[in-house]
């Protein structure tokens, strides 16, 4: 899927320091950090998913009946 991704001169200087010391492109700088990103998020859902199961599994078993 193509998609444009506008980014602040900011966002875009930093970006390019980065890549540029990792020895990559821009392109896979950014698909890095895109896979970066979901897999703490998809990490820190199921922590938080696993957190309350255990904290509230009592009340969870009551609420199933």
């Amino acid at each position: 899927m193509a998609m444009n991704l506008r980014l602040s001169s900011k966002q875009s200087e930093a970006l390019r320091k980065a890549a540029k010391q990792d020895g990559i492109s821009m392109h896979e700088a950014a698909l890095a950090a895109i896979d970066s990103y979901t897999s703490r998020r998809e990490k820190r859902l199921r922590e938080a998913i696993a957190l309350v199961a255990k904290e509230d599994k009592e009340l969870l078993k009551r609420l199933a009946q």
